[in-house]
């Protein structure tokens, strides 16, 4: 089924009809070449549409100012079409008279957002109960981001609706989730994140065993840990004014440590666990 829409315009040698006509598939939008103007100068469709061009006046042209279509001097009566395939802003003119332009934006479909979790890193692990930030980048090419659902295993745990789309959390409890992020554009597109895997997990209490002297300037020691979490070995030679001598990641439930200069005739060692990541 087609649908006919007319505009009536009066130039002063004749009674103009500019009819635009939609077909279940494309569009096409007229432009009447009157003496010394395009009329509507401006013109916006859709990718696949076409413009057609009506000469009312004598001696114009419609030529592409990048060369994508010329069609040639014509007269009255003439007309001249061309489809576009692409999006973006086509600016043309009368080559014959060059001050007469006009331009044609083409609008493709719209493009989904795309956005991604850029913190917490896949594979973190944070002591419970976990109270922190999921970070995103989110972007919309032809348009804006209207809001980002954030989930974890699925289920909702908040909506942020402005830049920079993160979401604070708190107390999240022990356990394993995955966290993704929903985003929706200014026309109603959405995309969904890759999901991030973390763990959240009950820390254990860290005890100090097993030291001993590997050698005159060596200490070893030994001490409880969580896979996952940041732990810091101090030390003091005299029980206060405690300096970090080393930061480490846990990769087991266990962690030895060697203090490598151990020269001090008594040494303390202390070791605490580090915020959440």
């Amino acid at each position: 089924m087609m649908r006919f829409y007319s505009v009536l315009r009066s130039v002063p040698s004749a009674v103009i009809l500019a009819i635009t006509t939609w077909s279940a598939g494309a569009a096409t939008s007229n432009v009447v070449i009157a003496d010394f103007n395009f009329s509507p100068p401006g013109v916006s469709i859709n990718v696949n549409d076409s413009v057609v061009w009506n000469w009312t006046g004598s001696f114009h042209t419609t030529t592409s100012s990048t060369g994508l279509w010329n069609s040639g001097i014509h007269n009255a009566g003439d007309s001249f079409t061309n489809t576009f395939g692409t999006a973006g802003n086509f600016p043309y003119l009368c080559s014959v008279h060059t001050f007469m332009v006009g331009s044609v934006t083409v609008s493709g479909p719209n493009q989904p957002p795309t956005i991604t979790i850029t913190n917490p890193a896949p594979g973190t692990v944070f002591a419970a109960p976990w109270t922190g930030a999921i970070q995103t980048s989110a972007l919309d090419s032809d348009g804006t981001i209207s809001s980002v659902e954030f989930f974890t295993n699925s289920i909702s745990i908040g909506i942020v609706s402005n830049a920079p789309f993160n979401l604070s959390v708190t107390k999240i409890p022990a356990g394993t989730y995955t966290l993704t992020a929903l985003a929706t554009d200014n026309s109603g597109a959405t995309n969904v994140s890759p999901g991030v895997s973390i763990s959240v997990v009950d820390p254990v209490p860290i005890t100090i065993k097993d030291p001993f002297f590997v050698s005159a300037t060596q200490f070893r020691l030994t001490y409880t840990a969580n896979t996952g979490l940041k732990y810091v070995v101090e030390r003091s030679s005299s029980l206060t004014n405690f300096s970090g001598i080393s930061t480490n990641m846990a990769t087991g439930s266990s962690v030895n440590f060697t203090d490598s200069a151990a020269v001090d005739l008594e040494n303390f060692y202390r070791v605490g666990r580090l915020r959440n990541p």
